[in-house]
């Protein structure tokens, strides 16, 4: 009769998810995954790591099951291997902000501007999306926008924003969001359109945090 798995070798496979999380930059990469699938050039790029470092990690999180790859040519793309792996993602998040009061203080001080924070509710937000009294923009690649948006959202990426002004309403709120609260791209999105003369502000909130509150998002 086959021996029954003890309780330290369940602990044991459990674990394996901690440990292929355990690195900052694994965290980030899983973080850029979420956003949708990318090479391994892409990833390099935007997490500021060289190829051979950002292969290392993909692996960690490949031999864990976080990830799978497609090959297309000679380009390798990967991907997170479930919705539960951004949601453990944000959970893991969560708990920091909770109990870790540096990791709080740091994260107040990344906003420049206290003040370019929405005060909407997301509900709120989504309602007034819906009915055309906010503007909303996705200031992301339109790669990621196009794998998964807020709804009513207008894919404005910040590298092209400053071209595309005159496609944006000067008579309404404008509020930008990015992929995450560890984002910055919607804060100089803010800092650009208030420059230009919009009443603009941002959320903290990406893709994967509403995606956590329940909340619908489009493809």
């Amino acid at each position: 009769m086959k021996e029954k798995p003890s309780k330290s070798y369940l602990y044991e496979h459990v674990a394996r998810i901690g440990k292929s999380l355990s690195s900052p930059k694994r965290l980030e990469l899983v973080e850029l995954l979420a956003q949708g699938e990318k090479s391994v050039e892409t990833l390099a790029a935007q997490a500021g790591i060289d190829m051979r470092l950002t292969s290392a990690h993909l692996k960690a999180l490949r031999e864990a099951r976080l990830v799978e790859t497609r090959r297309e040519g000679k380009y390798v793309h990967y991907r997170l291997s479930g919705p539960d792996v951004s949601q453990l993602w944000v959970s893991l998040r969560d708990v920091a902000e909770e109990h870790l009061v540096e990791f709080r203080l740091a994260l107040a001080q990344m906003v420049s501007d206290p003040d370019s924070l929405c005060s909407e509710s997301r509900e709120s937000l989504l309602q007034k999306a819906r009915q055309g009294e906010v503007f909303v923009i996705d200031v992301r690649p339109p790669s990621e926008y196009n794998a998964g948006h807020l709804p009513f959202a207008r894919s404005m990426p910040l590298a092209e924003l400053e071209k595309r002004l005159a496609d944006l309403p000067s008579d309404r709120t404008i509020v930008a969001y990015c992929r995450g609260p560890f984002c910055l791209m919607s804060d100089e999105a803010v800092k650009i359109l208030r420059a230009r003369g919009f009443t603009a502000s941002k959320i903290t909130d990406g893709v994967n945090e509403w995606i956590a509150s329940g909340l619908p998002i489009e493809t």
